[in-house]
């Protein structure tokens, strides 16, 4: 097994192993891997429904997610579908997945079936290297916050109302069952990783709604300020996908954006998400 990195802030790329054969020596390797770098590269991969099913089991129960449509037959797998007709795509923003559970996930795994021909990538954010980046003073402040996240605003009514024209997520059936959308979840603004001990910065665009103890409002200017740190270059690594790819990434380190810029192409993946745990509050 090969691992190289493409970035000293976030993501590794690993050859060399065929993710429906691991023993356990292996994914071992695999699995520190993933909380010291955040995100996992694989190439040439052939990974049917049972075989994602199995490797993801290997981190931990999966979630069935509430909000997709799933794979047929397979409900732990999510689809990650646009069509050339549909104009939207999901993810098509900087978050990090489940962020609005009291246990966030774990990891996401994302396996590439069919791939435009240019664009589609993913990037990347680091949220440790972007910690490590900020003053001692920030640092302080924030080890002493939490900030509630919530699922209403992307996935509940409201949101589903959004698009009516057909070739949006929410009215062409990709994303359903908004009276689901009821989740809303304080957590420590700087998180202790639960594997490596890291101190994470865990806010992120998608789910965080304000600061505890503060409004929306009074919460907005020290949120854009702390997204517009981590979303800094120097944070980010950018995957292009090719069929047959996999990329897997912890939720509690990382965020991540499935950039739009291929209409007119199909573009197609499977995604699993694994369960985690309630999350620390770092000790500095």
């Amino acid at each position: 097994m090969e691992i190289t990195l493409p970035s000293p802030a976030v993501g590794a790329e690993i050859r060399g192993v065929d993710l429906c054969k691991l023993d356990d020596a292996t994914f071992k390797q695999i699995e520190r891997a993933l909380g010291e770098y955040g995100a996992l590269f694989f190439r040439d991969q052939k990974l049917a429904p049972e075989d994602h099913i199995a490797f993801a089991e290997r981190f931990g129960e999966i979630n069935v997610n509430r909000f997709f449509h799933p794979v047929e037959g397979h409900p732990q797998i999510a689809e990650v579908l646009k069509e050339p007709d549909q104009k939207d795509n999901i993810g098509g923003g900087w978050h990090t997945d489940h962020s609005y559970d009291d246990e966030p996930a774990r990891c996401s795994i994302l396996y590439a079936h069919v791939i435009p021909p240019s664009g589609g990538d993913t990037l990347y954010a680091g949220l440790a290297a972007a910690f490590d980046a900020l003053s001692d003073g920030f640092k302080d402040t924030l080890r002493g916050m939490r900030a509630v996240h919530s699922s209403r605003h992307v996935f509940g009514r409201k949101a589903a109302t959004r698009g009516t024209d057909g070739l949006d997520p929410y009215s062409d059936g990709r994303i359903g069952n908004p009276d689901a959308a009821t989740q809303d979840a304080a957590h420590p603004v700087v998180i202790a990783h639960p594997d490596t001990g890291r101190e994470i910065l865990y806010v992120n665009p998608g789910f965080t709604r304000h600061f505890e103890g503060w409004t929306i409002e009074e919460s907005k200017p020290l949120l854009h300020q702390l997204y517009a740190h981590a979303m800094k270059p120097e944070f980010q690594i950018r995957f292009h996908w090719e069929p047959g790819s996999v990329a897997m990434w912890d939720n509690r380190s990382t965020w991540h954006y499935a950039l739009n810029d291929y209409h007119g192409h199909r573009r197609y993946l499977h995604r699993i998400t694994v369960e985690g745990g309630p999350l620390r509050a770092a000790a500095g």
